[in-house]
């Protein structure tokens, strides 16, 4: 496969370091530049954008950051089709052409129909947007045609045997999701490789979950390879899978990118022992988290009240991990204060639903905000 790229980490602008935290599009171009200098030289090439992330900046960012300062054919960009974003063929043409000029690429080289599931499989098939794909790559606008899922694998293997002409699948794989009956992580994974499409992998890390093990799973890390990062250890996972042929990660730091590039420059992977101790640190990990969310951020951008969700999840499941009863009071509380006072609070939620209907891990937000607002007093 020919359009395999020869490193198999990805850059995903997706989690852009932020100058202000409460607003997603403010990306710290500064730090960005040095993080996209920096991947390259250590001669990563691949770039994941898409029209909503980083509060609908990121394909922006990316012309900023990368399409104005570095060769053309020095890097591949990848960006994505939503459906929620287009009514019509016209709006659909409209949205393309929007995106080919916020990037200023000229042509993506990788290109997704994004995050199919449920009812939007039913909208891009009523668009044709799988053969809209395909015309896209005879006009030269794409090279590459593929699509990111999140669904179950008997939906996936219709999708292929439908359209046998999609070149890779982006999916959600995880040492924690493995065998989540929500993510199905292994079984789309193996779908995936019966039909012989080459895999992407969104969410390696869970969105950080799997950067900040408790103390106990971290320790078996420590045991293989004290040198190694937490994180790498799952990167490494998706990556130990034959029939992947990149892993994204969504880099928010310089440090975070040295780390990446460290240990995927000479890709080395996992035993067959060291992916069981990975499968012990998804039990311990299981046993305590609260609410599985990746910070994906979907469910932010058309949220009536501003409320951060992903934040305040992350600052809550950060809690339940505490003995609070023996501590009373947690640095998250405060966190949590600050945050609120700039966006919509978790008791401000009015159950829309519209969080809900786009969670690719299909989490009952509502509820949970419920949850965090008990927990943070608003």
């Amino acid at each position: 496969m020919e359009f395999v790229p020869e490193k198999k980490l990805g850059f995903g602008l997706m989690r852009m370091p932020q100058r202000d935290p409460s607003n997603a599009a403010d990306v710290d171009i500064d730090q960005m530049c040095r993080m996209v200098d920096l991947f390259m030289e250590r001669g990563f090439t691949y770039f994941d954008t898409a029209w909503m992330y980083n509060g609908f900046a990121s394909e922006s960012v990316a012309k900023q950051v990368l399409v104005d300062r570095h060769p053309r054919e020095s890097f591949t960009l990848a960006t994505k089709l939503h459906s929620g974003f287009f009514k019509s063929v016209e709006t659909r043409e409209e949205l393309f052409q929007t995106q080919l000029k916020n990037t200023g690429a000229g042509y993506f080289d990788y290109y997704l129909l994004h995050g199919i599931e449920g009812n939007m499989l039913n909208k891009y098939e009523s668009f044709h947007s799988f053969d809209w794909l395909l015309e896209k790559k005879e006009e030269g606008l794409i090279r590459h045609a593929g699509f990111s899922f999140h669904d179950r694998p008997e939906i996936l293997d219709k999708i292929l045997k439908k359209h046998p002409q999609m070149e890779f699948v982006q999916l959600q794989i995880n040492y924690l999701d493995w065998e989540s009956e929500w993510v199905n992580a292994r079984a789309c994974y193996e779908v995936a490789v019966k039909h012989e499409k080459p895999v992407i992998v969104m969410e390696p890390a869970k969105g950080g979950t799997l950067s900040r093990v408790p103390n106990e799973a971290k320790a078996l890390f420590d045991e293989l390879d004290p040198a190694m990062s937490v994180s790498s250890w799952a990167i490494r996972f998706a990556a130990s899978l034959p029939g992947v042929m990149l892993v994204l990660s969504g880099m928010s730091s310089e440090e975070q990118v040295q780390d990446n590039t460290d240990y995927m420059a000479d890709f080395q992977p996992l035993t067959e022992a060291e992916k069981q101790v990975c499968f012990r640190v998804a039990d311990i990990i299981n046993a305590q988290i609260a609410i599985p969310c990746t910070a994906c951020a979907y469910c932010v951008e058309g949220c009536p009240k501003r409320i951060p969700i992903p934040k305040y999840f992350s600052l809550y499941n950060e809690d339940m991990r505490e003995d609070l009863a023996e501590k009373g009071w947690t640095i998250n509380m405060s966190n949590y204060a600050t945050l609120s006072s700039k966006a919509g609070r978790a008791s401000e939620c009015i159950a829309c639903g519209q969080c809900e209907s786009v969670c690719p891990q299909h989490l009952p937000i509502i509820d949970n905000l419920k949850k965090v607002a008990e927990h943070y007093g608003r």
